[in-house]
């Protein structure tokens, strides 16, 4: 006989903590001091973090980790030279391993459960193992926070939604150093994925 397919549809199903992930990607020192809304974003996913842990949802930290010059992309190595005003690809060091920027901000400092996955591209599949640990781990939900809206989370939510895990953005634990792009982003996602609040994820983990 057929197993009877489960559909959540009520936020409270979908980020239920016995099946779900909490990404908090990139939140490393270069990215987070240059968000449009430092104050708001920091105090926000410091509180939803805080709920995860309460609720025992685990917890994987993302961190921008470049691949060494010989093995990046010239696509990668094209993009990052045009985003950073860069002549001189051998010259580009963001993020390099070791370096104060490429840290995780100290407000979020991951704690000894958590786990800190490092990755060289805008999508957490992409590289990692990632998925193979998520099915492992019976997980059903990932719930994306961090930086930037437009690039990482956008990509990794559309990726996740496409590999059968619900995706869902936190609105207001996502930011960017563009304001504009990351309004344009939560926009088209609204659309693709599940947009939700922090207050209604920490909401439904109190009932």
């Amino acid at each position: 006989m057929m197993k009877e397919k489960v559909i959540y549809k009520e936020i409270k199903d979908i980020v239920n903590p016995e099946h779900s992930v909490l990404v908090v990607w990139d939140v490393q020192n270069a990215l987070v001091n240059s968000v449009f809304n430092k104050h708001d974003f920091v105090s926000s996913l410091k509180d939803l973090i805080a709920e995860a842990r309460k609720n025992s949802v685990p917890i994987i930290y993302t961190k921008i980790t470049p691949l060494p010059f010989r093995f990046e992309s010239g696509y990668r190595l094209y993009s990052s030279m045009k985003r950073y005003g860069s002549s001189d690809p051998k010259k580009m060091k963001f993020m390099e391993p070791g370096s104060p920027e490429a840290e995780i901000y100290a407000e979020f400092e991951p704690q000894k459960d958590d786990l800190i996955l490092p990755k060289n591209t805008a999508d957490i599949f992409v590289g990692t193992n990632f998925e193979l640990m998520m099915r492992n781990a019976g997980i059903e939900t990932t719930i994306f926070t961090g930086i930037a809206t437009e690039f990482g989370i956008e990509s990794s939510a559309r990726s996740s939604g496409n590999r059968g895990f619900y995706p869902v953005v936190v609105e207001d634990c996502v930011s960017s150093s563009n304001k504009d792009m990351h309004d344009a982003a939560l926009k088209v996602m609204r659309t693709q994925v599940i947009v939700s609040t922090s207050a209604e994820i920490t909401n439904s983990w109190k009932h």
